[in-house]
């Protein structure tokens, strides 16, 4: 089992977000326990494409804050911060409303990198949207 940084708190990975991109989205970050973290977004007109389907981009987006919050509250020690180095997603359904839920679990916690899978599900029903791969690489004051 994976220990979550003590000091990362749901209210500090909401807080942190906040005035930046998750929290122009409406990110709500809902869970920061056992090396894991959930997030979700209430679906609105702008989170749409303009086929009126889901955005890609609003999923993904979800997903990667997810795995990058994950991430910040998973550092090695010595660590102050991390970067993404390659991301994933596949994509296996859609919503128009509601919410989407999403839960990063870690795949690999090394003191170089660390790998982290997130699934994000349609919050009514529970079915699976998107499957999400990230790669982060660990940075370390110089």
């Amino acid at each position: 089992m994976t220990m979550t940084a003590p000091d990362f708190t749901l209210d500090r990975a909401n807080a942190i977000g906040a005035q930046r991109l998750p929290g122009h989205l409406g990110i709500e970050i809902t869970r920061v326990e056992d090396g894991e973290v959930g997030a979700r977004i209430d679906i609105k007109p702008h989170h749409l494409a303009p086929n009126e389907f889901l955005h890609a981009g609003t999923v993904v987006t979800l997903a990667d804050t997810a795995a990058g919050y994950a991430c910040m509250a998973n550092l090695p020690e010595g660590a102050n911060s991390f970067t993404t180095i390659e991301l994933k997603s596949n994509h296996l359904g859609t919503v128009r409303e509601g919410a989407i839920a999403a839960l990063a679990k870690p795949i690999h916690l090394g003191r170089t990198t660390q790998v982290w899978d997130v699934v994000v599900t349609n919050e009514a029903n529970g079915k699976t949207i998107a499957l999400f791969r990230c790669t982060q690489m660990i940075l370390y004051p110089k």
